[in-house]
C-alpha cells in the first residue's frame, strides 16, 4: 500500500481499525467519525446518512478512490452507493465467519447475527457490482487484540474475577484466534493484490489449537498458572448461569460450542495476496477490562 495514497477507513474505532493505527503509523488515513472535532483528517459523516456523498464531496480532505471497510458489514453495505458517487473504486470489507458457525445455533440471537451477515454480505457484493466497485470480502475467525476485545479478553477478564475458567466438557473444540494486526496488515495486502478483486476469504489464525489450549494460553499471556474447572455438558447451564454476570453478551450456546470444531483453511488467502498470522501467544502486560 502506497503510504503517500489516501486512504479511506470506515470503522477507524474499531479492534482493526486500533490496529491499523499502531502497525503502520505512516498510512495517509483519512477516518469517517460521527463525532466533530476529531482532529486532522477525520470526517465528521454518518454511513446512514443519506447525504454521505456530499458530505464526503463536500471535505477539504483529500479525494480517495480506495477504502478499508472495518464497520460492520450491514453498516458499510447501503453506504456503497454513495461512497461510489464520492469517487470510490475499490474496497476491501470485513464480514465474519460466524455467517457459517451460528447458523445453525441454538441461540435465536446467534442465528439472527449469521443470517444478518449472510444478507448483508449479499448485499454488499450487488452494490459494489450496480456502482462499479471492486470488492473483497474478508471474514477473520476469532478477532483479538489485548485488553479490548470481547472474545479473548473477556475471558481473560473471567479468569481474573474467578481465577478459574470453567470449560463445557472437555473443550476439546479446534479454533484458530486472530489478531487484530494480523487482519490490519492481511487487508492492506488485499488491496494491492489483483487476484483478489471481486473474491471473498476466511481468514484464521496462524495456530489450530482445541479451546482449553485456547485458555491455557490466556493463563499463560496473564502469567498466571492455568486452573481449569471441566463442567459437564448437563451442568453447563447452570454453570453458565453462574458465570453470566462476568460475561456480557454471553450466550449459553458459547459453550455447547467449546466442543465443535470452528476451522477454516488458509489457503486461498495465501495464494492469493500472501496472508499470514501469527500463533496465539496473548500477552497481557495490562489488566484486561472487565467489560472488554
Amino acid at each position: 500500500m502506497d503510504s503517500q495514497k489516501p486512504l479511506l477507513v470506515l470503522g477507524a474505532s474499531s479492534l482493526i481499525g486500533q490496529a491499523l493505527d499502531a502497525t503502520r503509523p505512516d498510512l495517509h488515513l483519512v477516518r469517517l467519525t460521527r463525532m466533530a472535532d476529531r482532529g486532522p483528517d477525520w470526517i465528521q459523516a454518518d454511513l446512514s446518512n443519506p447525504e454521505l456523498a456530499d458530505q464526503l464531496a463536500s471535505s477539504e480532505i483529500p479525494r480517495c478512490d480506495t477504502a478499508l471497510g472495518l464497520a460492520p458489514i450491514w453498516v458499510v453495505a447501503p453506504a456503497i452507493e454513495a461512497l461510489a458517487r464520492s469517487g470510490i473504486r475499490r474496497i476491501v470489507a470485513f464480514s465474519s465467519t460466524s455467517r457459517w458457525t451460528k447458523i445453525d445455533s441454538p441461540d435465536t440471537s446467534e442465528r439472527d447475527v449469521a443470517a444478518r451477515l449472510v444478507a448483508a454480505e449479499a448485499a454488499f457484493v450487488s452494490a459494489c457490482q450496480t456502482h462499479g466497485v471492486t470488492w473483497t470480502l474478508l471474514r477473520p475467525t476469532l478477532i483479538y487484540l489485548e485488553g479490548r476485545d470481547g472474545n479473548v479478553s473477556r475471558l481473560a477478564s473471567l479468569i481474573r474475577r474467578l481465577g478459574f475458567a470453567p470449560l463445557a466438557g472437555g473443550g476439546g473444540g479446534r479454533r484458530q484466534p486472530v489478531h487484530a494486526a494480523d487482519l490490519a496488515l492481511g487487508a492492506l495486502a488485499a488491496l494491492d493484490h489483483g487476484a483478489t478483486h471481486n473474491r471473498a476469504y476466511d481468514l484464521p489464525g496462524g495456530e489450530t489449537l482445541t479451546y482449553r489450549q485456547m485458555v491455557t494460553r490466556i493463563f499463560e499471556g496473564m502469567g498466571r498458572r492455568p486452573r481449569i474447572l471441566a463442567v459437564p455438558g448437563g451442568v453447563w447451564s447452570l454453570a453458565f448461569l453462574l458465570a453470566r454476570p462476568f460475561l456480557p453478551g454471553a450466550t449459553a450456546a458459547m459453550g455447547v460450542r467449546m466442543e465443535a470444531d470452528l476451522i477454516f483453511d488458509p489457503g486461498p488467502a495465501i495464494a492469493d495476496f500472501g496472508w499470514t498470522a501469527r500463533g496465539f501467544r496473548p500477552q497481557f502486560s495490562t489488566p484486561a477490562p472487565p467489560h472488554a
